[in-house]
C-alpha cells in the first residue's frame, strides 16, 4: 500500500514537472492591459494583435513580444516644462500632460516599424519618437499664442484643440493615438506676471462692469414695470372706486334730479311729470349703471333708498298721526258714552234705592252686617232692652 501511495506521488509530481515544462515551452499569457504580437523565425511577424489570455508560444521557434494597451503619459512638468517664446516675444513656462496608447489593432504594426524594442532604461522605442513628436508639436503650436492667451480661457481650449488635431496627424504615422493636450499651467517672469495679473484683474473689472450694467439696465427694466403696474393699479382702483361711488349714489339717491326741494315724495312727483322720452332716457342710463336688463329697470331704481325710505318714513309719520287722532277721538267718545251710561244707572239706582223698597234692601243689606254682644244688660232709660223693639230698629234702618 505504501508503495503504490509513493508510485502515485512521484507520477504526480512528475505531471506537474510536465505541465510546467510544457506550459513553459508551448504557452504563454498576456495580461490585461497589455496586447501580444506573435513573431514566427519561419514566417515573420503576425499581422494581428493577440488579446488577454493563454496563447500559444514554441521556445526557438515563435516568440509573443507584450506591448502596453492603456493610456501612457507625456508630463512636462517641472524641471521639464517647456519653454515657449510667445507671438510677442516673451518666454513662457507651460505645464503640458498628453496622454496617449497604441492604436487599437495596430501593435503588430509598431513591431513591425521596429518601435517595439526596449531603449535600455525601461522605455520602448515608439515611447521616445512619442515624446520628440510631442514637443516638436507643442513648440510649433503653443508658440502661435500670444502672452495675455494663455490667461484667455476660450483662446486657450482654441490652441489646445488644434493643437490636439495636428498632433494626432503627426502620431498617427507611429501608430499612436493622443487623448488630450492637457495645459495645466503657464508662468511668466515675475515683473510679467504681475504685469498680467493687472491685465487680467483689469479685463475681469470689465467683465464685471458689463455685467453690472447690464443688470442696472434690468432693474431699470424692471422699475419701469413696476411702476407702470402700480401706475396701472392705482388707475384702475380708482376706476372701481368710481364706479363703486356711482353705484352707490345711484341705489341711494337715484337718478331724479328734484333741485333744492329735498322733502319727501318731491322726486316722485318730478319722476310722474317727467315725459315719456325723458323717461326712456333715464331707464336706459339706469340700466347701464346696474348692469340689468332695460326691461328690470323700474321706478325703485330711478327714486333710489333715500327717497323711497324718505317716503315711507313720511307715510308712517303721516298715517301714525293720523290714526292717533281717530284713536283718541274714539277713546274719548267711549269715556263719555261710559260716563253718561254709568250716570244715568246711578241716577236710576238711586231712585230705586230711595222708593221704599229700595230703601228696605238697604237697611236688609245693613241688618245683615249687625252683631249684638252675647251677653244683653239692661241700660236703657225705659228699662226696655233696645234689642227687644225690633220694629223701631227696622224703622231706623229705613230711615224713619
Amino acid at each position: 500500500m505504501i508503495k503504490t501511495l509513493a508510485r502515485l506521488i512521484k507520477f504526480s509530481i512528475l505531471a506537474m514537472v510536465v505541465v510546467f515544462m510544457l506550459r513553459g515551452c508551448f504557452l504563454t499569457k498576456v495580461e490585461p492591459g497589455s496586447v501580444g504580437v506573435r513573431y514566427n523565425n519561419a514566417f515573420g511577424l503576425l499581422a494581428e494583435d493577440l488579446g488577454p489570455g493563454w496563447h500559444w508560444e514554441l521556445v526557438g521557434f515563435q516568440r509573443i513580444w507584450h506591448l502596453p494597451t492603456h493610456y501612457l503619459f507625456l508630463n512636462y512638468t517641472g524641471r521639464n516644462a517647456l519653454e515657449i517664446r510667445t507671438k510677442d516675444n516673451n518666454v513662457v513656462i507651460v505645464d503640458v500632460s498628453v496622454p496617449y496608447r497604441i492604436m487599437p489593432g495596430s501593435a503588430y504594426k509598431v513591431m513591425d516599424a521596429g518601435n517595439h524594442l526596449d531603449t535600455g532604461n525601461g522605455n520602448f522605442r515608439f515611447e521616445r519618437f512619442a515624446n520628440d513628436t510631442t514637443i516638436s508639436v507643442l513648440r510649433e503650436s503653443l508658440a502661435q499664442l500670444q502672452s495675455a492667451h494663455f490667461y484667455d480661457t476660450d483662446e486657450r481650449l482654441k490652441i489646445s484643440n488644434q493643437t490636439l488635431a495636428h498632433l494626432k496627424k503627426k502620431l498617427a504615422n507611429l501608430h499612436l493615438e493622443p487623448a488630450q493636450v492637457l495645459i495645466r499651467a503657464a508662468y511668466f517672469r515675475k515683473d510679467y506676471e504681475t504685469q498680467l495679473a493687472k491685465i487680467q484683474h483689469n479685463e475681469q473689472q470689465k467683465l464685471l462692469d458689463k455685467a453690472t450694467q447690464k443688470v442696472a439696465t434690468k432693474q431699470q427694466k424692471l422699475d419701469n414695470y413696476t411702476q407702470e403696474t402700480n401706475a396701472q393699479a392705482s388707475a384702475l382702483e380708482q376706476d372701481w372706486a368710481r364706479k363703486i361711488a356711482e353705484l352707490d349714489r345711484s341705489y341711494q339717491v337715484g337718478f331724479v334730479d328734484s333741485g333744492e326741494d329735498r322733502s319727501p315724495g318731491t322726486a316722485r312727483r318730478v319722476l310722474t311729470a317727467l315725459p315719456e322720452d325723458k323717461r326712456a332716457a333715464m331707464k336706459k342710463k339706469a340700466a347701464a349703471v346696474f348692469s340689468v336688463e332695460l326691461e328690470k329697470v323700474n321706478d325703485e331704481h330711478l327714486l333710489g333708498i333715500k327717497n323711497i325710505e324718505a317716503e315711507t318714513s313720511e307715510y308712517g309719520q303721516r298715517i301714525t298721526s293720523a290714526a292717533d287722532g281717530v284713536s283718541a277721538r274714539l277713546d274719548a267718545e267711549g269715556k263719555a258714552m261710559v260716563a253718561k251710561v254709568r250716570g244715568e244707572f246711578e241716577t236710576k239706582l238711586n231712585a230705586l234705592l230711595n222708593s221704599p223698597g229700595g230703601r228696605a234692601f238697604v237697611a236688609y243689606q245693613a241688618a245683615d252686617n249687625i252683631t249684638f254682644a252675647s251677653e244683653l244688660v239692661f241700660q236703657s232709660s225705659d228699662g226696655v232692652p233696645s234689642v227687644l223693639r225690633l220694629r223701631d230698629f227696622a224703622m231706623r234702618f229705613m230711615g224713619k
